[in-house]
């Protein structure tokens, strides 16, 4: 990654000054619009509810402003490893939030990081443009499609003020990739997926961004992320509304915290699981910062925050990441399967809640909601017309938030590549590994949460359904980008030869 960075410094610079102007000047003209137009607010109050659309904007419904918007991704954060789902690692602010709040019954996310926070994002199944597959390597040069609307956009041209904190894993090899040039007014963390939590660096090369520049910074990063949270609510001009992603970079690994925090857990021996505890608690406590400086503005209480993690707890170091791991991973995903890099529940069904005072109805949100479903939900609240994004997967989930009514959707799409899929219709999953040897099993999540009985022998009828579903959407499927570049570096890459050097030491 920093090797292209460097070697393409100026030129990405120049791109920068282009993309960032036309984007810019697009941005501003569309707010001016919005923000001087009763009749575009009317507009948006009165786009009619459904797939992808919008209901009334709670908000501009009631006259008053619309909320800011501060929405938290853990990485890698097990489903039961929150105070509230009973855990020993303790986290009192999010506690807090899912008390007064409203908590996820089964919100999902994609298997694994990029692709979640691609879907995130577009409101779409990364399937639609090719991110569906594994994340984004550290020697990737593809990125998010730049066709796609992303929510940074839309919200920037309702006239949010747009920042992204901490984690990006979206494309860092081309600088139109980079989140300032996708709808986010200022930018501070990382571009790719995994960082030494104290260096900031990926394989020894530092990945540590203000803005469109390297940044040398010393600390914990997750600290770090939780004080330029804090300095985004100090200094934000209330004149208009926020919209904060804070995107944590833990409980990844490496598995690393200050000493302070893993003092806190002297208790646990051990290490992975204390480390990863501590890490937790940075979170935690981050959160916590983050929910006293909005008090401190006056504006907590016209606050919406959305928090979940972006894919399950690692239970296989097959998908712990780059860093060397040893001795036993300590995620715990409950009662579910399997975990992170998986398509059974414990891979895709992530803790999650969200909070707004008198806004949201304490208490749970039944029925199934996928990550994708954020994208027309936040709109909704945010009174942003979708005029200009692809069409979405994604169903305005408003009311199940605001009145408690469960949510409409009636199918999971966990994923579809050209190696396996999962589809969830109602309550009946099919898991199809389609590349040999290949296995089918079907489960009826009603009686089997944990996916322990395969029932597809009993079920012809109800597999078959779900096979065609799987291949229907296979037929829509973008190839994934990954297997692209795979191919690029395997067949197009300039050949790799010692150092004639050293051949005056073997011999004949």
């Amino acid at each position: 990654m920093s090797e292209l960075h460097a070697s393409h410094a100026d030129a990405n610079a120049r791109d920068l000054e282009t993309v960032g102007a036309t984007r810019n000047r697009k941005g501003l003209t569309r707010r001016q619009a919005l923000l001087g137009g009763a009749a575009a607010i009317a507009l948006a109050a009165g786009i009619p509810s459904g797939i992808g659309g919008l209901s009334p904007a709670p908000a501009r419904a009631n006259g008053t402003r619309p909320p800011n918007i501060v929405y938290i991704i853990a990485d890698d954060l097990g489903w039961a490893d929150v105070g509230f789902r009973g855990s020993d690692i303790r986290t009192p602010n999010l506690d807090k939030l899912a008390e007064t709040g409203a908590v996820f019954d089964a919100f999902y996310a994609q298997p694994m990081c990029t692709p979640t926070r691609a879907a995130f994002l577009t409101g779409r199944y990364p399937l639609r443009y090719g991110l569906q597959t594994g994340v984004i390597p550290a020697a990737g040069s593809y990125g998010l499609a730049l066709d796609e609307y992303l929510l940074s956009q839309a919200m920037k041209d309702a006239g949010y003020r747009t920042a992204l904190v901490g984690k990006w894993h979206l494309g860092h090899a081309k600088a139109e990739y980079w989140p300032k040039q996708r709808g986010f007014d200022t930018f501070y963390g990382a571009l790719v997926g995994e960082i030494d939590h104290f260096k900031h660096s990926s394989h020894g090369v530092k990945d540590w961004y203000r803005g469109n520049k390297p940044l040398e910074e010393t600390g914990f990063d997750n600290s770090l992320f939780s004080d330029e949270a804090v300095r985004v609510v100090e200094g934000h001009d209330p004149a208009a509304p926020l919209f904060l992603y804070l995107a944590f970079t833990a409980p990844h690994t490496p598995f690393q915290a200050p000493q302070e925090y893993l003092d806190r857990y002297k208790h646990i021996a051990d290490e992975n699981r204390r480390a990863y505890a501590a890490m937790i608690s940075v979170i935690d406590d981050g959160v916590g910062k983050l929910l006293s400086a909005l008090e401190k503005r006056g504006i907590r209480d016209n606050t919406l925050i959305v928090f979940h993690s972006d894919n399950g707890g690692v239970t296989s170091s097959l998908f712990a990441g780059d860093s060397k791991i040893s001795g036993a991973l300590p995620a715990d995903n409950g009662p579910y399967r399997d975990g992170k890099g998986t398509l059974y529940e414990g891979g895709t069904r992530v803790v999650a809640l969200a909070n707004w005072p008198k806004m949201i109805r304490p208490g749970k949100v039944r029925g199934m909601v996928h990550v994708v479903d954020m994208y027309p939900t936040l709109a909704a609240a945010a009174g942003a017309p979708l005029d200009e994004n692809k069409p979405l997967d994604g169903i305005n989930l408003w009311t199940s938030l605001t009145e408690g009514t469960p949510s409409p959707r009636t199918e999971i799409v966990y994923n579809i590549d050209p190696l396996a899929g999962a589809v969830r219709k109602d309550n009946w999953k099919l898991v199809w590994k389609a590349a040999l040897p290949q296995r089918i099993e079907l489960f009826d999540l009603a009686t089997d949460p944990s996916e322990t009985k395969d029932l597809a022998a009993e079920n012809e009828d109800r597999v078959r359904d779900l096979q065609d579903r799987i291949t229907d959407l296979a037929g829509e499927m973008v190839q994934p980008l990954l297997f692209m570049d795979a191919t690029r570096l395997t067949f197009y890459a300039p050949p790799i030869a010692a150092d004639p050097s050293t051949l005056f030491n073997l011999g004949d």
